[in-house]
């Protein structure tokens, strides 16, 4: 049986019962089944920025792509909740999750990539949005996102993974770090993308000093859209005057690399025709910093061992 709207309002509705006793019991209840689903999910990665428009999904995406290239099993949570696009660049828009009595089947992607995102559950609606008086919404509104996002990380049956990556809204959502963080607890850190923007570093730099303050590893950094590469030629020409290096030597975290502005790249996921040939130069950038994220959180492990 597919997910409906129906689904999301029952999901919803949760938070509005009358009784608070039993709203306390089934939070209880959620937070043990979310453990339990996340035991087996091997490694757990925070997709973030702090700054809207800098392709964070689009990063999310094509590692996730190059992490399942690898013979893993992948899956993405899409936390935008007000503006969920990973479906859309994975062409499997218009799916619902397949509800069972074990819990929701997410729907599958290119490469066995399993998805769970709001975009199940709207369809061509409207995202949810607070429509009581606003001196209460802020409250309200960041309660309900951190229901639903319970719900998705303890509902869906995502079995056997190697790596779930989380895809977590731009800027002004400040508060999902701090759920995520306390939803999974043995998160194995975050990686933070970034533009050669001097706008977009100093946003991107506090992001960090942020995620650091609540205990969140911080595993590296991607430089997104740094060039621009010709569809004709394939010379990649900078864009801005990039201080992604020394800003990583300042903050000392890791360097992840360097993703050029790709023109076949973004025409064929804004599509949702995703572009999949390992050769392709670009493709094969997102491969090389999929192995140095491999290598930061198995030096992680290493170290943790030896502690």
């Amino acid at each position: 049986m597919a997910a409906t709207t129906k689904d999301l309002k029952s999901i919803l509705s949760k938070l509005t019962h009358s009784d608070g006793a039993k709203v306390v019991e089934q939070i209880g209840e959620q937070t043990k089944q979310l453990q339990a689903r996340m035991v087996g999910i091997r490694r757990k990665l925070a997709i973030l920025s702090g700054k809207g428009g800098v392709g964070k999904s689009m990063t999310t995406v094509n590692l996730a792509l190059a992490f399942a290239r690898q013979d893993q099993q992948v899956a993405i949570l899409d936390v935008d909740l007000n503006g969920p696009c990973v479906p859309h660049m994975l062409g499997i828009r218009g799916q619902q999750l397949t509800m069972t009595p074990e819990g929701a089947l997410p729907p599958v992607g290119p490469l066995g990539i399993k998805v769970g995102s709001m975009d199940f559950f709207l369809g061509d609606l409207s995202p949810v949005r607070w429509n009581r008086p606003m001196d209460l919404s802020p409250v309200w509104l960041g309660t309900l996102e951190m229901t639903v996002i319970r719900e998705f990380l303890a509902d869906i049956v995502w079995g056997e993974v190697d790596y779930l990556l989380i895809d977590l809204p731009p800027g002004a959502a400040a508060d999902k770090p701090p759920v995520i963080a306390s939803f999974i607890p043995d998160l194995d850190g975050a990686v933070v993308v970034t533009t050669p923007s001097e706008m977009a570093m100093d946003v991107v730099r506090k992001s960090v000093i942020y995620a650091r303050s609540l205990n969140i590893k911080i595993l590296g950094l991607i430089e997104n859209m740094s060039e621009y590469r010709c569809p004709e030629c394939g010379t990649e020409s900078e864009l801005f005057e990039s201080q992604a290096d020394e800003m990583c030597d300042a903050l000392e975290i890791p360097f992840l690399g360097r993703i050029p502005f790709d023109r076949d790249l973004a025409r064929s996921f804004d599509k949702g025709k995703p572009l999949l040939d390992p050769a392709h130069p670009t493709i094969a950038k997102y491969a090389e910093i999929s192995g140095r994220i491999r290598d930061v959180l198995d030096f992680n492990k290493l170290l943790a061992e030896k502690l």
